[in-house]
């Protein structure tokens, strides 16, 4: 049998466990029988609803957590894009043979993420297992026990939940330190000389992915700047104290090295003393304003775009080579370059800005194609600002976003 007369549908409505498919907004996309039926409602009373509408907490029931819980933890997937298991939890259940009436169930509920297109999360999948008989099973073995077997229960499930929070804001103040750190490092947006330059950096949503990125543009000797963007693998304290190290080291590489090319093979070796910086990408442009010529050179990063003036847009993408680190001995970098004309308009970034979950990078290069060549008449602080409104996630992108936008 091939995937092509494979009834999904049909096979999510006999699935044996309970799942429902929400959308970013908590409401029911679908969900399948054995949902429906543990849960007692019907499809009518279910689908396009908000889900706490349809379950909403024990009003008679103040220590009630069932739904800021279940809550907390949809909304992170939708943030974080990761899965996440929640521990055991006490959710009662309006009877819909008896409205008013509560009825008291535990249940094992797991989230994960289903992306889209745009390697945004499009759904929640929630998938849940009733746990209720075996709880009460277990509680009427002995039922002097039941009392200190409920109590122990509530105390777990609390104590899993202190946990959690405290992980949650551990990851918060990391996060918070390590985007100040990064930007203390990273240089003030400017102009370099007399040319112009917008620069905009976009930190991922959530606690992951963070603090990678770089960004950098220095005097040359003549009528000369180098543009640089890198990204190291990782993310936190940690991948922000890398990507400091290896920002200074390629800018001070780029103001001696006799092009992009040798700036990279230096930074490359330095790179091989520096723990963390194995698989960093980055992209060295040195721009020539007396010849009219970009000489660049690529480790394993994105290519950068030049915006021609009449609307064209061209990939720099001749000259690429293995990220940092990625082989045993060291190679001499490529370079390559083009010719431009004033008037035209140079743009670097990092994956962040065109890469989605499931997608070939070559949609997204299309993307950032389509979208300069529509805002090509733009300013460059406009322009700038119209690249991330058209590529990036409206609920935030899932990895940092560096860019640098440079008018030749």
């Amino acid at each position: 049998m091939t995937d092509a007369v494979i009834d999904y549908a049909a096979v999510f409505q006999v699935l044996p466990g309970m799942v429902a498919l929400l959308t970013p907004e908590l409401v029911y996309a679908d969900a399948n029988e054995a949902y429906l039926l543990s849960a007692g409602r019907t499809r009518e009373q279910v689908i396009g609803r908000y889900l706490f509408d349809v379950f909403p907490d024990n009003p008679d029931d103040p220590g009630a957590s069932g739904m800021r819980n279940l809550s907390a933890s949809l909304l992170r997937v939708v943030a974080t894009g990761e899965r996440d298991a929640m521990a055991l939890q006490r959710y009662d259940v309006q009877s819909t043979e008896r409205p008013g009436e509560w009825e008291e169930r535990y249940w094992s509920p797991v989230n994960a993420p289903l992306f889209g297109p745009d390697g945004s999360v499009a759904l929640v999948v929630h998938r849940v297992e009733e746990v209720t008989q075996l709880i009460k099973a277990r509680d009427s073995s002995d039922s002097s026990r039941t009392p200190v077997l409920e109590a122990e229960l509530y105390t777990r499930a609390r104590e899993l939940q202190e946990v959690n929070e405290r992980l949650r804001q551990a990851h918060a103040r990391e996060r918070e330190v390590a985007l100040a750190l990064q930007k203390a490092m990273l240089p003030a947006p400017a102009d370099v000389g007399h040319h112009r330059a917008a620069v905009r950096y976009r930190p991922a949503v959530g606690t992951l992915n963070v603090c990678g990125d770089w960004y950098d543009l220095v005097d040359l000797p003549g009528d000369r700047i180098g543009v640089s963007v890198g990204d190291v693998v990782g993310h936190g304290l940690h991948a922000a104290g890398v990507m400091g190290l290896l920002r200074s080291a390629l800018s001070a590489a780029s103001r001696v090295a006799d092009g992009p090319a040798k700036a990279l093979d230096v930074l490359g070796l330095y790179a091989r003393s520096v723990d963390g910086a194995e698989s960093t990408t980055a992209v060295e442009i040195s721009i020539d304003w007396d010849s009219h010529t970009l000489a660049y050179s690529s480790a394993g990063h994105p290519p950068a775009a030049l915006l021609h003036a009449y609307g064209g847009v061209e990939f720099l993408d001749r000259a690429t080579d293995p990220p940092l680190g990625a082989r045993p001995e060291h190679v001499p970098r490529p370079q390559a370059a083009t010719a431009f004309a004033e008037g035209d308009t140079l743009v670097l970034y990092t994956d962040g800005l065109i890469e989605r979950r499931g997608e070939d990078i070559d949609a997204g290069l299309a993307r950032l194609a389509r979208s300069l060549t529509r805002h090509r008449a733009a300013d460059l602080e406009p322009l700038a600002d119209a690249l991330l409104f058209d590529l990036l996630p409206p609920q935030g992108a899932t990895d940092d976003t560096a860019l640098v936008i440079v008018r030749l």
